[in-house]
């Protein structure tokens, strides 16, 4: 295994983005065959013990899975509440997955989980610009003067929404929109359909930056294919496409 930048590594195991595994190495926190590290160092956990707070650094291959959350299930590892949790849908996955953003306590569908902290950050992060694509019931159609205020970006109370792809997929009684959008505030979708007259009675996320729910039963979790982890790596810019196509 080629050197590699300790903050890599340690993202890489599941110590979280890059910039926590700073933290982590600055606060002395990380040893090299026995000596502490700085930040900038490079190593080889095959040829060199690498520990975090005097334990070995496990060089697990990252894990990425999807989730078809239901609603009702709470995105968090705790809730004093007493919500159900999505780790309880989990149990067949393996240990250390963290969730990519989050999805509302009543809206469903596609969740990523991984245990690559540098992948999870950069999927949730707006400087990548990673669309998700949801399809909202709505309860009453939206005219088409509201669906061009959705594409332009709509006021809300914490500022202007980005603009967005949106289409009308089913008329009323039955009013149904699919729309894309970069950004992740709380409750964005839900607020801005509000915010043209037309409430959201169910949200579903459907796509992450082209990798698709499908047909994943609700309350399933699968692991992602090699091509569709391999796309989202290239997508944040993690992978080369060129080293891609190669595989």
């Amino acid at each position: 295994m080629p050197l590699e930048r300790l903050q890599k590594l340690l993202a890489g195991a599941g110590y979280g983005s890059r910039r926590s595994s700073e933290v982590i190495i600055a606060d002395g926190r990380v040893t090299i065959d026995g000596r502490v590290a700085t930040l900038g160092e490079r190593a080889d956990p095959l040829t060199q013990r690498v520990e975090v707070d005097g334990e070995p650094l496990m060089m697990a291959e990252a894990a990425v899975w999807m989730l078809h959350k239901p609603a009702g299930y709470l995105v968090s590892k705790y809730d004093p509440h007493g919500e159900h949790l999505i780790y309880e849908l989990l149990q067949s996955a393996p240990q250390g997955l963290r969730y990519v953003g989050r999805l509302d306590l009543d809206s469903e569908g596609l969740l990523l989980l991984t245990t690559d902290g540098e992948l999870a950050h950069r999927l949730a992060h707006p400087r990548y610009e990673v669309w998700k694509t949801y399809v909202a019931e709505l309860r009453r159609e939206p005219s088409r003067e509201a669906l061009e205020a959705l594409r332009g970006g709509v006021e809300l109370e914490d500022g202007m929404t980005a603009p967005t792809r949106v289409e009308l997929e089913a008329p009323a009684p039955y009013a149904r929109a699919r729309i894309s959008l970069r950004e992740g505030r709380k409750r964005e979708v839900r607020r801005m359909f509000a915010a043209v007259g037309c409430p959201v009675t169910r949200l579903v996320r459907v796509d992450v930056g082209g990798v698709s729910l499908g047909d994943l039963p609700e309350g399933a979790a699968r692991p992602l294919t090699v091509a569709e982890e391999q796309h989202l790596r290239v997508l944040v810019g993690l992978v080369d496409a060129t080293d891609s196509a190669s595989l």
